[in-house]
Order: structure tokens, then sequence, then C-alpha cells
């Protein structure tokens, strides 16, 4: 139940209000931006919420069960406050966002609020966002524990794999950039699987801060070629780091890396085939 202030109780109880819809989101970068869908621009606390027009927002769905709240934004991507290239970079990621009603007239009358949680999905097509918001209760749906699988369940050089990053994660200047999902180097020539799965981070440039999973390496030209497209234009001269990839398969890490020690998959277990093999009868 919510602890309203007796001011604002009163106002709902009024056959004509003013009240009106406010947004913060926080992103993980400590950027904040606030939203209203009022006609104007208000202050609230000593902040300013910023007219947004072309916002617009589906029903609240909740339940006293544990379904996760249901909440989509919808708005208009405005070049001085939501770019889209900076939505495909990641930057909204996981952003904490509050949802939250005040009478624009008085909003010293109090705040009612109505969601808390975290930016989830976020689509975007000609010129339009639509933001995904994943409530408190979203947590008690993340699934906690191991599974058997016959992959490595590590990450790559983390606290299970044991292995030094240091060791797997080379220096390197981009020396063109035309396709924009396609990158290529200036010194690195290690063998083809060495770099497929791997992260490249950018150091400089517009992309500074970004990492972006590879897909496949070519030694004899040095291109990368990205999973995803980047957000931003890179530019020849950008530095950029460059961390080895893994398949996750036990030949990969007992042969390439000699750490079958610390494999955290279990290659032993039965597939698909043993199975469909065990319904015929053989």
């Amino acid at each position: 139940m919510k602890n309203l202030s007796t001011e604002i109780l009163l106002h709902i109880e009024q056959e004509v209000t003013s009240i009106s819809s406010f947004w913060v989101i926080d992103r993980k970068d400590g950027v904040s931006f606030r939203f209203t869908d009022h006609d104007q621009d208000i202050h609230i606390a000593g902040e300013l919420y910023v007219s947004a027009e072309g916002f617009d927002r589906s029903a609240l769905k909740g339940s006293s069960a544990s379904d996760t709240d249901d909440l989509e934004i919808t708005g208009i991507l405005s070049s001085e406050y939501l770019q889209e290239e900076e939505l495909k970079a990641g930057l909204f990621d996981y952003a904490e966002i509050r949802f939250f009603l005040a009478n624009w007239q008085a909003p010293e009358q109090g705040l009612i609020p109505l969601r808390k949680g975290w930016l989830g999905e976020v689509r975007w097509s000609e010129g339009l966002f639509t933001a995904e918001i994943r409530g408190l209760s979203d947590a008690l749906k993340r699934h906690i524990g191991k599974i058997y699988a016959p992959e490595c369940q590590a990450d790559f050089c983390d606290v299970a794999c044991q292995l030094d990053p240091l060791l797997y994660r080379h220096a390197d200047i981009v020396a063109e950039f035309s396709i924009t999902n396609e990158v290529v180097l200036t010194g690195f020539d290690r063998e083809v699987e060495t770099l497929s799965g791997g992260i490249l981070s950018f150091v400089t440039g517009l992309n500074a801060g970004g990492h972006f999973e590879i897909n496949a390496w070519n030694p004899l030209t040095k291109t990368l070629t990205l999973f995803l497209p980047l957000p931003f234009k890179a530019e020849s001269g950008d530095t950029v780091f460059l961390v080895e990839g893994c398949d996750k398969r036990f030949t990969t890490c007992r042969d390439r890396f000699e750490n079958q020690v610390n494999f955290r998959g279990f290659p032993s277990v039965p597939g698909t085939d043993s199975l469909a093999g065990l319904s015929n009868g053989s």
C-alpha cells in the first residue's frame, strides 16, 4: 500500500485533477534524464523534468504473485536527449528507471510512486523507440544455479577459468574502417581461431569504453568481423584492445590453453543423439 500525503489524496478525489506522469532514468555511467508528459517543463524538489512530446506509456499491469511487472515506454528519438547511437551502444542497458505521478500545479503535495525497475529490451525503428521496463519482481524469475552442459560454464579468464587475462589481451590500432561491422587492424597477425568469440574494446575514438563481440578474424586481410555493427564510426588511428576468444570446448581448453583442470563443463554428458538412439531401442 502506497503512503500518500493527505493533500494529494484530496486532489485525486476531485472531479478535475492536474496529474501528470514523470520519468527518471539513471544510467550506469552516472548520466540522468528526467521527463514529463506535461506540455511544460516542471521543477520538482529542485530537479527539472523536461516536457517530452511524443512519449507514451502502456497501461501498468502487476499482480500479487511473482509475475514480472509489465510496462513499456514508447517515444520519438530526440537528438537533444536520446540518440539512436547511444541506445545501440548500450549506454541505456540496465539503467534504473522510476515512474511516478504528481500534481503539476502543486508538486509539493507529494508524489504518487508507480514503478521502479530497470530498462530491459530497447527496440527502435524509423525514429521510434520502445523500452521495456522490468520491475523489482523480475529478479525473482532469474535462474540461480548451474546446469549440466558439454560446454564450459566459466567465462574466459574469470575466477573459475583461472587463466591470466593479460596473457590473452593485445593492444592494436585501427588501420581502416569501411563496413559498420568490420574493422581492419594494423599489427595483429595471429591464427584464425585466436580471436573468434573474443572481445574488441575501444580505448579512444567515438566508441571509447564500448566492448563488442568478435564473430570472425581473417589474418590475411587483418579484418575483424563483429556480430553487431558499431554504434559510432571508427576512425583510422583509434586504439583498441583485443581479448582472445574461447569456444568453451574441452578439446580447446586442453590442447590450446592446457587448462583442462579448470574446465567447468561436462563433456561426457549424453547428447540428443544418444537419446534418439535409446528411443529407437539401439
